[in-house]
């Protein structure tokens, strides 16, 4: 995919992660110590510093045994630096802020946005070669005696019966395929969110409850249609499917969570904190 596009998306959506946390105060993203998007208050000198400290810490990696998230506190607040899809999300966030919450904003925003921006885009397997079309080479003039013999065909042509053209008219007629005009629904969308406990002595034990926000999208992709249940997939790859409705707390609006009851949490093998992905089951 071409880089541009991937900037654009996700310096779009590092805009957002300040405009919906605050305390962030800076972010950047980068790959093979090149910088494919930062927002508008981080200087390219800042970035630099920050690969070149990485770099220095990925050179001891084979001796700790990996790395996927490096965090360095200090006195102000921090500095997280986490792996994702063969990117390294860098945020800087206050103290005050609410690590658990940035840390899971992130992990979900990004990668969708970059599975969105793949299929919208998707990556052209080569360049697009130019292919010259020579001339025909001019046919020679007919002499006086092929004239005469294209003459005469032409007046046999002319002469065919008014039954053969109709019949084969009519065949061509019924060769035409039929075209489907049904719409085709667009696949159903996965979404990560956090995993909260639900119980209550009233509380089904076969009902999760899904942010409101993402009920709103499924709603308004695809009008009419019922969703009535949802697979739910845990990380360690168990899946079930069960009954929904949308999380009432207005407060809990926005932040990615779905909320599940024990007896679900079990069916997975699951816990509170843990990240699922959820996609409406469409009938």
């Amino acid at each position: 995919m071409n880089n541009e596009v991937y900037s654009f998306a996700l310096k779009s959506t590092l805009d957002e992660i300040q405009n919906v946390c605050p305390d962030v105060s800076n972010s950047f993203i980068f790959k093979d110590g090149k910088i494919l998007a930062k927002d508008e208050t981080t200087t390219e000198k800042n970035v630099n510093h920050t690969i070149d400290a990485f770099d220095a810490i990925t050179e001891r990696v084979d001796t700790i045994g990996g790395l996927e998230t490096v965090t360095i506190h200090g006195s102000n607040g921090r500095v997280n630096i986490a792996c994702m899809n063969d990117f390294y999300l860098t945020t800087i966030s206050s103290k005050e802020a609410d690590e658990k919450y940035v840390n899971t904003l992130i992990r979900i925003l990004i990668p969708t946005i970059i599975r969105l921006t793949e299929k919208i885009h998707p990556a052209q397997s080569g360049d697009e070669t130019l292919t010259t079309v020579e001339p025909e080479p001019a046919e020679p003039e007919p002499e006086e005696d092929d004239a005469a013999e294209q003459t005469e065909d032409e007046e046999e042509e002319k002469e065919l019966p008014e039954e053969e053209i109709t019949t084969t008219e009519d065949e061509e007629e019924q060769s035409e395929p039929e075209v489907d005009l049904e719409p085709l629904l667009p696949e159903p969308p996965v979404t990560q969110l956090i995993v909260e406990n639900l119980g209550g002595l009233l509380v089904p034990s076969d009902t999760v409850r899904v942010d409101q926000e993402v009920i709103k999208q499924w709603n308004e992709l695809y009008g009419d249609k019922k969703i009535n249940e949802v697979e739910v997939e845990a990380l360690n790859g168990k899946t079930t499917r069960c009954k929904f409705k949308q999380i009432k707390k207005s407060k809990d609006a926005g932040k990615g969570m779905i909320k599940m009851p024990e007896k679900i949490q079990l069916t997975l093998e699951t816990a509170k904190g843990e990240l699922v992905t959820v996609k409406p089951i469409i009938e």
